[in-house]
């Protein structure tokens, strides 16, 4: 816990004149209702549902444009032009700045303690004022921004840091987008109720510094989204044992480049991996 407790502290130090105003301009004094999240009287017997899609076809809203920028950082844009930038460390993602970013703190290639200032919305995915979990209901423009904690293993103990990762979901153009940042443990019940509905959702896949591969799969076919993009990957051998082992359920297909689209009416019918260029 010494690691943990440590650099809570230099977070909260670096990040009190940076992430505050980010804050208070954007976090919404209460929730607003989302669309992604399940509706059930008790777990784990959830029941996911998407009304979006169904209440009038005819009115599709625009598409999101995804674009992998590098390690876990993926650039989505939104029909109203909202950029943001997940788990950003600035090496990835940085020019133009992007208007929000998320960010995790198991490594320093997945945050930073010194965001550019153009940036409006600083996120970052645990609390520099631990022990409370970090929160976020945030509003950006056409966006919807909420995060789920899970817990972290501390590299000098070996046990688990609780709380120390976030699992970031946008609700956009009538789309759940889920990023499972960097995530170490399998999903409870309580996990999967929190998160809700995912459509697309990015996934670690390196089999060793996040969730083991068998346990990932896992967690994908109980999170059953529709488009699932692998990331965090730091070669074919891993990327190919993870493809291998969600083909029984999922089509598998590559893009022909770093950046798709994405709609309701473009998801696809069968829950699909879909790789893209440069992962």
């Amino acid at each position: 816990m010494r690691f943990g407790h440590a650099l809570i502290g230099l977070v909260a130090a670096c990040l009190a004149g940076l992430a505050g105003p980010a804050f208070a301009q954007s976090q919404t004094e209460e929730p607003p209702p989302s669309q992604c999240l399940a509706i059930a009287s008790a777990l784990p017997n959830v029941i996911y549902a998407s009304a979006a899609a169904s209440e009038n076809p005819l009115m599709v809203p625009d598409a999101v444009t995804i674009t992998f920028k590098g390690h876990s950082t993926y650039l989505i844009e939104t029909p109203a032009g909202v950029t943001i930038a997940t788990d950003f460390s600035g090496i990835y993602g940085a020019n133009p700045p992007p208007r929000v970013i998320t960010m995790n703190r198991a490594h320093s290639s997945h945050y930073t303690l010194s965001p550019d200032e153009r940036i409006d919305v600083v996120l970052p995915g645990w609390n520099p004022d631990a022990p409370e979990p970090a929160e976020h209901h945030v509003v950006v423009d056409d966006v919807y921004i909420r995060n789920v904690t899970t817990d972290i293993r501390s590299w000098d103990t070996g046990g688990m840091i609780p709380d120390a990762n976030s699992i970031f979901i946008f609700e956009v153009a009538g789309l759940c987008i889920g990023h499972l940042g960097h995530l170490h443990h399998k999903l409870s019940a309580e996990h999967l109720a929190l998160i809700g509905r995912l459509d697309v959702v990015f996934a670690p896949v390196d089999g060793s510094m996040t969730l083991d591969l068998p346990s990932m799969i896992e967690v994908l076919k109980d999170l059953r989204a529709s488009l699932v993009i692998p990331m965090h990957y730091f070669g074919r051998d891993s990327l190919n044992i993870f493809l291998a082992g969600m083909a029984d359920e999922f089509d598998i297909k590559a893009a022909s480049g770093a950046t798709i689209e994405v709609s309701l009416r473009s998801l696809p019918q069968q829950p699909t991996v879909m790789v893209l260029a440069g992962g």
